[in-house]
């Protein structure tokens, strides 16, 4: 045996070789913690800022929404995603390889928002659901969120809105990989991964939403959809229910569908070809 083989037998059978993976998944998991709370707090500040403040800074048109803090969300969201991939390397949960098929499907992901669906359909949410039940949590939102980045560049999507969209779908990717112990048969995962996908198209127009709905002015006789400062907590929640049920449902729904119909059709296949690339490459992410 030579001196490179008995060091790499040596480092391969070292207790701390072992450990690294355990504590990668800690680290891992409290990164997507504080990235899932950057993205609560992204949401939900405009709600608690004072009257003051809010009639300076809110805006009445919707593209118009969180100009002068997206930025600031994006580089810190952008930045937690690079460091969780850091993490990841430095403890053995990922290598090159994983990372090079990261890029490879956030790319393809992208691509795949150019395809028009009916209603918002779009297809690029099934990956993220798929990969993220294959490879865990932390690949699910990874690629939910660096595909988001890619495609709004592609599509000439950059604007305050696009941190918020990264974190709707990291978090439907992330959410998919905490499904994955509940069930492992194929048949069955196909259908629960099928039934997310349809929750998961309400649930990411109901949550993105919320990232203008506080902005909007009531215009004359549409003051029960938009949100106004010292509302309890119930008269908001019923406001927002009536703009969603108004303007988001439908739009909403065509993409449920089409979520549900798309895993039905591509999911096992998929899912056979992502657990062969998982097990040939040997790592857990």
């Amino acid at each position: 045996m030579s001196l490179t083989e008995l060091k790499q037998t040596i480092y391969e059978q070292s207790p701390l070789n072992t450990i690294r993976p355990f504590w990668g998944q800690i680290l891992s998991t409290l990164i997507l913690l504080l990235a899932s709370g950057l993205g609560l707090w992204a949401f939900l500040f405009p709600f608690f800022l004072p009257p003051s403040v809010r009639d300076t800074s809110i805006t009445a048109t919707r593209n118009q929404a969180h100009t002068e803090d997206a930025p600031l969300i994006f580089i810190l969201l952008l930045g937690l995603c690079l460091v969780v991939i850091v993490a990841n390397l430095e403890t053995n949960r990922l290598d090159a390889r994983a990372i090079a098929v990261l890029g490879v499907l956030a790319g393809i992901n992208a691509t795949l928002r150019l395809i028009p669906g009916p209603g918002g359909f779009s297809p690029m949410f099934v990956l993220p659901i798929l990969c993220g039940y294959v490879f865990g949590p932390t690949f699910g939102f990874l690629l939910g969120a660096l595909s988001m980045l890619v495609s709004g560049i592609i599509t000439s999507g950059v604007g305050p809105w696009l941190p918020f969209q990264m974190f709707g779908l990291g978090w439907v990717g992330l959410l998919a990989g905490w499904l994955s112990p509940l069930v492992s048969r194929p048949r069955w995962a196909v259908l629960m991964l099928a039934g997310w996908g349809l929750l998961a198209g309400f649930l990411y127009g109901l949550v993105t939403n919320l990232w203008f709905w506080p902005y909007l002015a009531a215009p004359a006789g549409a003051e029960l959809v938009t949100w106004e400062p010292g509302l309890g907590i119930m008269v908001t929640l019923t406001r927002y229910g009536i703009f969603y049920l108004t303007t988001s449902l439908w739009w909403d729904a065509g993409r449920a569908f089409g979520n549900l119909v798309l895993i039905l059709l591509v999911g096992p296949p998929v899912l056979r070809l992502l657990k062969r690339f998982k097990s040939k490459f040997q790592f857990s992410a």
